[in-house]
C-alpha cells in the first residue's frame, strides 16, 4: 500500500490538495497506480507551529504515512526521490500597470506595496532589501483564514499592487484572473549573497527506505509525462531557474 501524506488546507482553500481530491498533491493517485499499489492518504498542514520539519515529524517520521509529496530536491531531514517537477516564485501584478519588474531588485518595487508570506523565501528577499515597511504580509494558515486565493484578491481590491508567492500555491486560480502579469522571480542577486527562488520538488521517504525512492525514482521517469500532464491540469507552471538581469 501506497501511504502519502500531503499538505492541504482544508475544508475553504486548498493550497496543494484537500480531501475531495481537489490538487495536484493528488498526483500520487497515478504514482499508486503506476506502482500497482493501493493508496491510503493522511491530510495534514505544515502551516502550524514547527513548519515543514514538524509536519515531516508528526507524518512521515511518525510512520502515518510513507511518502510525502511536494518536498524540496535533496531536503536534509528526507530521502528524496529525483525530481518531478520544478516551479518558482512568481512576481505578480495587473497587466494594466505595466510594471518593469524583472528581479528582486527592480527599482518599483520599492515603491509599491508589495504582499509577501511569511517565512518563504519572498520574506527573506524583502528584509535584506528594506523593503518589509512598505510590505503587506499575509499568514497563510488553519486558523489565519488567508490563503493564496485570498492573496489574489488583495491584488486584485488593491490593497497590493505586487504579489510575490509560489506558483504552484496560486496556478489553479490564475484561469479566475485573465488581467493579471505573472513573472518568475529570478534565483540569483545582481549584488551579494545568491538567493534561490525556484525549485526542484521530489516525493520525500523515511531516511534508509532507498528501496522505496528507487520504486517511486523509476515511476517518475517511466509516467513523467503523466505527470506533467496532471501538474498543467492544476496550472502548474514549470520553470528553469533564471538569473537576474543586471540592473541599473
Amino acid at each position: 500500500m501506497l501511504r502519502p501524506c500531503v499538505s492541504a488546507q482544508i475544508p475553504i482553500i486548498y493550497l496543494n490538495s484537500n480531501q475531495a481530491g481537489e490538487g495536484f498533491e493528488n498526483i500520487a493517485e497515478a504514482v499508486a497506480r503506476a506502482l500497482g499499489e493501493p493508496l491510503e492518504y493522511t491530510f495534514a498542514s505544515y502551516r502550524g507551529h514547527g513548519g515543514f520539519s514538524e509536519f515531516l515529524s508528526a507524518t512521515l517520521d511518525a510512520n502515518k504515512c510513507d511518502v510525502v509529496m511536494n518536498i524540496p530536491y535533496g531536503n536534509r531531514e528526507e530521502l528524496t526521490t529525483r525530481p518531478y517537477y520544478t516551479s518558482s516564485y512568481v512576481f505578480v501584478f495587473k497587466k494594466t500597470k505595466n510594471y518593469d519588474i524583472t528581479s528582486m531588485d527592480s527599482p518599483v518595487l520599492k515603491k509599491v506595496r508589495v504582499g509577501f508570506e511569511r517565512d518563504t523565501p519572498a520574506e527573506g528577499g524583502m528584509k535584506m532589501r528594506g523593503m518589509i515597511p512598505r510590505g503587506v504580509a499575509f499568514d497563510v494558515g488553519d486558523h489565519s483564514g488567508e490563503s493564496p486565493a485570498t492573496m489574489l484578491e488583495a491584488l486584485e481590491n488593491g490593497r497590493v499592487d505586487v504579489l510575490i508567492t509560489w506558483q504552484p500555491a496560486i496556478g489553479a486560480f490564475l484561469r479566475w484572473y485573465p488581467d493579471l502579469e505573472v513573472a518568475a522571480v529570478p534565483s540569483e542577486r545582481t549584488m551579494g549573497a545568491p538567493e534561490q527562488y525556484a525549485f526542484p520538488m521530489s516525493m520525500g521517504v523515511r531516511a534508509g527506505d532507498d528501496s522505496l525512492k528507487k520504486r517511486l525514482d523509476d515511476v517518475i521517469v517511466k509516467h513523467q509525462a503523466e505527470l506533467t500532464s496532471i501538474l498543467k491540469q492544476y496550472g502548474v507552471e514549470l520553470y528553469t531557474p533564471q538569473q537576474a538581469p543586471n540592473v541599473p
